[in-house]
């Protein structure tokens, strides 16, 4: 009986929740890379205010989440300078470097207003983190960055996203700072929603 009493409890709080916006629903819902893991999708943009003040939030969330959440970074694109910014992204992970360069980007753009809109401006800033211009003129003119940069332009649309930073569960929910009812809130949120997926696996 106590149990029946905690599901019930559970469901209305789960329905509470979308109730109050907490989230919004994927229409429709996304495949996921990985069936068998729960994922987790990060839109941003390194020219976002908002994305830069969550990056140490979700760096310590990225240290602590589960190890079933399969998590993903995706650079929106909205606009010519974004996808300049989503492809400096792209570049860095066919060099394989995203950790590396992820957080200098976000505070070379929004502390040291470096534009890092040209190709040059980039290669540069590459450089100066230990790759060969070659190199990296290599990759920012892949035929496999040049494929990310293609679906990245559709990608917003899939998922409803009109604004960054966003988190999508599992290609079926849709978690921002309005739904939330705040930033800070976001990956609570989130950790509710995995926590709700791993079960239903």
């Amino acid at each position: 009986m106590l149990r029946k009493i905690a599901a019930v409890g559970l469901l209305c709080c789960s329905v509470l929740a979308h109730g109050e916006l907490n989230y919004e629903s994927v229409s429709p819902p996304q495949p996921v890379q990985k069936p068998d893991k729960v994922e987790v999708i990060e839109f941003f943009w390194y020219g976002c205010p908002h994305c830069y003040s969550l990056e140490p939030e979700m760096n310590k969330w990225l240290a602590k989440k589960p190890e079933n959440v399969n998590f993903i970074r995706q650079p929106a694109v909205f606009s010519d300078l974004w996808a300049k910014h989503a492809k400096a992204f792209f570049t860095a992970e066919a060099l394989g470097i995203v950790e590396k360069v992820h957080a200098d980007l976000f505070d070379a753009i929004q502390n040291k207003k470096q534009k890092l809109a040209t190709e040059d401006e980039l290669a540069k800033f590459f450089v100066a983190h230990g790759v060969k211009d070659e190199d990296f003129r290599a990759a920012y003119h892949s035929f496999l960055v040049d494929a990310k940069m293609r679906q990245a332009e559709t990608m917003a649309a899939r998922y409803g996203i009109t604004g960054v930073p966003a988190l999508i569960v599992n290609g079926k929910y849709r978690v921002t700072a309005t739904t939330a009812k705040s930033q800070e809130n976001m990956l609570s949120v989130t950790d509710q929603l995995i926590q709700q997926e791993s079960q239903a696996k």
